[in-house]
C-alpha cells in the first residue's frame, strides 16, 4: 500500500502538465480543453493501472513520459476516421465502401459549394429566395420526361415521402413478391408502417397476377405499389404484374401508380452490352404516376433520392412537411447536377462516369494493366508471396443486378507460411488501405474497378 501511495502521489497534477515547454506548444495546435481532457483520460489510466498492482518503472509517472504519451494520442485522433480506401474486392458498387465513385465534375462541383457561397436558394434574375432543387428537377425532367420532380436525401426517404404523401392513414396495395429487404435491414414493409400508410399484400411470394390487385382494392385503397426487386430474382414458376398492365388498372379505378426502381437507370444500359434494366423514362412513358430510385447506384452519383412523375403527385410531395427533414444540402445537389449534366451532355459518358466505366471496361485492358503491375508488385511485397494472373467476375454490387457478373481478371496472393486472412490483413494496413477478398485460401485482388495500377502497390505503415 506505502509504495502505491508513493506512486499515485508522484502523478504530477494536470496544472504542472499544462505548463510542462511541450505542452504550451501544443496548446498552440489543439482546444485547450480538449488537451485536458486527453491529460486526464492518461492520468486515470495510469492510476488504475497502479491500483491494480502492476508494475510500473519510476520513470513511468513522470511528466516527460506523460508528456509523449498525450502527444502520441493528439497525434492519432488529429487523423480522420474515414479514410480513403482502394477498392479491389470486386464489388463495384460497394455499400461498405460509399457506393459510386463520383466524377471529376461531380467533385470539382462539391469542393466549389463547400469553399465559397453559392447561389443555393437564391435566384439571381430576380434578386429574390429561390428553390434548393430548382437546377436538378430542371435537369431529370429532361433526362426522364416526366412532367415534375422531387429530390431528397436517399432513395429510401424517397419512398417514405411519396407513401405518407400519397397514401397516409389509407391502404397501398402491393405483391408479396415485392416486400424486399435491402441492405441496413431496410424492409418496404417497415417503411411503409412508418409513412402512416397501410399495407394490402397481394399474390403470393413467386406468383402475382393482376385479378390479385384488381380483387384487393375497396373504398380505403389509395395507391398501386410496384416495387422492383433489384437485389433478388425469382426464377422457374414465377409471375409478376407488368407497370403497364398496372397502370390500366389504376387508371379504371382513379387510383395512382407507384414504381419504386431501388438502383434505377436514367439509360439503356444494354447499350454497353449489360442486362437491361428498367429506364426512369421509359416507366414513366408507361404512364407511372410516381417513379422513385437512388442517385448513388446505377447512376453513379451522390447518396440521393430521385422522384419523378405527375405534376399533381409530385407538387403534394414537395409540399410535404416531411420534406425539409428529408432534403439534400449544397453539397450533395452540387454533385448531383454535374453528374446529370453529363447525362444530359456527355458523348462519351462511359469514360466520365467512373461507375459505367467500370462496369464496361475490356477484359483486355483489364489483363494489360494486371501483366504490367503484376513483376513490380511481387517485388514489393517479396518472393516468399506467390502471384498469378487469373479470370474471375465482378458484380455491380448494392442490389443491382443481382445474378449479373461480369468478366475481369484479379491477381491472386498466396504465401507459403501465411494463410489468405493474414494477407488480407496485411493490406488492410497499408497506406492507403487495399481491401480485396478471399477465395480458397488465396487474397485476391480484382482489377475492374482500378484505374491507377499505383493504387495496387502496397505502402504497409
Amino acid at each position: 500500500m506505502a509504495s502505491e501511495r508513493l506512486s499515485l502521489r508522484d502523478l504530477p497534477p494536470v496544472d504542472r502538465l499544462l505548463s510542462h515547454p511541450e505542452v504550451t506548444v501544443l496548446l498552440k495546435k489543439f482546444n485547450r480543453d480538449y488537451v485536458v481532457q486527453q491529460l486526464r483520460h492518461l492520468l486515470d489510466a495510469l492510476r488504475q493501472t497502479v491500483r491494480q498492482g502492476k508494475n510500473l518503472r519510476p520513470t513511468d509517472l513522470t511528466a516527460e513520459s506523460i508528456v509523449a504519451q498525450l502527444k502520441g494520442a493528439l497525434s492519432s485522433h488529429d487523423e480522420p476516421r474515414l479514410l480513403r480506401v482502394v477498392n479491389a474486392t470486386g464489388t463495384i458498387l460497394h455499400t461498405n465502401l460509399g457506393r459510386a465513385v463520383l466524377a471529376d465534375e461531380a467533385v470539382e462541383a462539391a469542393v466549389r459549394a463547400g469553399r465559397h457561397p453559392v447561389n443555393l436558394e437564391f435566384d439571381l434574375a430576380t434578386g429574390k429566395r429561390g428553390r434548393r432543387e430548382e437546377n436538378v428537377e430542371t435537369l431529370m425532367l429532361d433526362l426522364t420526361k416526366a412532367e415534375a420532380a422531387a429530390v431528397v436525401n436517399n432513395n429510401a426517404a424517397a419512398v417514405l415521402l411519396a407513401l405518407n404523401t400519397l397514401a397516409e392513414g389509407k391502404e397501398v396495395i402491393v405483391s408479396r413478391g415485392e416486400l424486399i429487404e435491402i441492405g441496413g435491414s431496410f424492409r418496404i414493409p417497415d417503411i411503409m408502417a412508418k409513412s402512416g400508410a397501410i399495407l394490402k399484400e397481394v399474390g403470393t411470394t413467386n406468383r402475382t397476377h393482376i385479378e390479385d390487385y384488381e380483387r384487393a382494392i375497396n373504398e380505403n385503397t389509395a395507391l398501386l405499389l410496384k416495387v422492383h426487386t433489384s437485389n433478388y430474382k425469382i426464377v422457374g414458376f414465377a409471375a409478376e404484374v407488368d407497370l403497364a398492365s398496372l397502370v390500366a388498372l389504376g387508371q379504371g379505378h382513379r387510383l395512382p401508380v407507384m414504381e419504386d426502381l431501388g438502383s434505377g437507370a436514367l439509360v439503356d444500359l444494354s447499350a454497353y452490352g449489360l442486362p437491361k434494366e428498367p429506364v426512369v423514362a421509359d416507366q414513366i412513358a408507361l404512364g407511372a404516376d410516381v417513379v422513385t430510385f437512388s442517385g448513388d447506384k446505377i447512376l453513379g452519383g451522390p447518396q440521393a433520392g430521385l422522384i419523378s412523375g405527375k405534376k399533381d403527385w409530385i407538387t403534394r410531395i414537395n409540399k410535404n412537411p416531411l420534406k425539409r427533414a428529408v432534403r439534400c444540402g449544397k453539397l450533395t445537389l452540387a454533385a448531383l447536377e454535374a453528374t446529370l449534366r453529363l447525362y444530359q451532355q456527355s458523348v462519351d459518358l462511359a469514360e466520365r462516369l467512373p461507375t459505367l466505366r467500370a462496369f464496361t471496361r475490356s477484359l483486355a485492358e483489364i489483363e494489360r494493366m494486371g501483366d504490367s503491375i503484376l513483376p513490380v508488385l511481387h517485388a514489393t511485397l517479396g518472393e516468399h508471396y506467390l502471384l498469378s494472373l487469373e479470370d474471375s467476375v465482378s458484380q455491380i454490387g448494392s442490389g443491382a443486378l443481382p445474378t449479373e457478373q461480369i468478366p475481369t481478371k484479379v491477381i491472386a496472393i498466396r504465401h507459403a507460411q501465411m494463410g489468405a486472412e493474414k494477407i488480407a490483413q496485411r493490406f488492410r494496413t497499408a497506406n492507403p488501405p487495399i481491401l480485396g477478398r478471399v477465395r480458397e485460401d488465396r487474397f485476391l485482388l480484382d482489377l475492374r474497378a482500378i484505374f491507377d495500377p499505383e493504387d495496387l502497390l502496397p505502402h504497409f505503415v
